[in-house]
């Protein structure tokens, strides 16, 4: 096993989990977008409020002379696997390799019996499980997502008002359940990272103008039927993205600089102007760019296409675009 403590990164650190509108995709356009100060070194913080999969923290980190990095994400099991491979990574994999093992030589009826159970345990502990310390006790637990998260439909981490995870198993012929070298080198990446579980909120005490934040919510739903919002049991609807818009516009008076990311209701409503509404009127200097995304999750392979996105600056694009 390669130990975490080898200093030099074998590979570069790339997301661990699939995830819902995970950005790894989208890196080239978002870099195309950063703030000249961050591009210079001039910004040296960096906070990311819905850290999600991170592919954007881990691009930013390895490619910048980034000091200090802050995370939150309000979904207390993602930021328990983000602890547990800053902490204990080496752990960590023994227990994956484990699953792994297990897992892969089972037939595919032996498989569902493998994976249901495992979705059962990790249910039942959670009315039990003490996400407020940190222990030997968060290394199983955080095994325990990445293979679900590894085995499952899509990749979709999706969870009921009680915070259940109801997503079934996907069918998948190999399915990588440990990838080590990747997450040795986030673990490398992680050492500069402060990791909280709270609120987007609560990243207010540090901001300043030394500060390049990104946000990436729970998109607006284009549509009732592609409502993907419910990664944790709390519902991020239309009353939550106008809160979202007043903070960006309070964060945009500190002097930080500032991007977000967001579903581009023009693909199903031209005259939708929700996001010109709350973030172009309420300060005319702030820049909306449409990016091309492929849209991965859905059950339907006839919907998954190439559609628009919205990233949102409140500062100008430093470089032309093509």
């Amino acid at each position: 096993m390669i130990m975490a403590q080898e200093k030099a990164s074998i590979i570069e650190a790339k997301p661990f989990l699939k995830w819902a509108g995970g950005k790894t995709q989208l890196i080239n356009e978002i870099d195309k977008r950063l703030p000249r100060e961050l591009k210079e070194g001039k910004i040296t913080r960096y906070i990311e409020p819905f850290v999600g999969s991170g592919a954007v923290l881990f691009h930013l980190i390895q490619k910048y002379p980034i000091e200090e990095a802050f995370i939150w994400d309000i979904n207390p099991e993602l930021i328990t696997v983000y602890e547990v491979i800053q902490k204990d990574v080496n752990n960590l994999i023994k227990i994956l390799e484990k699953k792994e093992k297990e897992f892969i030589p089972l037939s595919k009826e032996e498989r569902k019996e493998y994976y249901y159970c495992e979705r059962d345990k990790f249910n039942e502990n959670l009315m039990v499980f003490n996400f407020e310390h940190y222990g030997p006790h968060k290394i199983e637990r955080a095994a325990q997502f990445i293979f679900l998260n590894r085995t499952c439909f899509n990749g979709l981490f999706r969870v009921n008002k009680s915070g259940h995870f109801n997503v079934p198993m996907g069918d998948y012929k190999n399915p990588t359940i440990c990838d080590e070298k990747n997450l040795i080198a986030v673990n490398q990446v992680l050492q500069k990272v402060k990791i909280n579980e709270g609120d987007y909120r609560e990243c207010r005490q540090y901001v300043d103008s030394n500060t390049f934040v990104y946000f990436d919510p729970p998109y607006r739903p284009l549509s009732k039927s592609s409502n993907f919002t419910s990664y944790s049991k709390f519902d991020f609807g239309e009353k939550e993205q106008i809160e979202l818009s007043e903070y960006f516009l309070e964060l945009h008076n500190t002097g930080a600089k500032l991007m977000l990311s967001n579903s581009d209701p023009s693909n199903t409503n031209p005259d939708d102007d929700f996001f010109y509404k709350h973030y172009k009127e309420k300060n005319p200097d702030f820049v909306i760019s449409q990016v091309l995304a492929r849209r991965n999750i859905n059950s339907n392979g006839s919907k998954r296409g190439e559609i628009n996105e919205l990233i949102i600056t409140n500062y100008e694009v430093p470089l032309k675009l093509d």
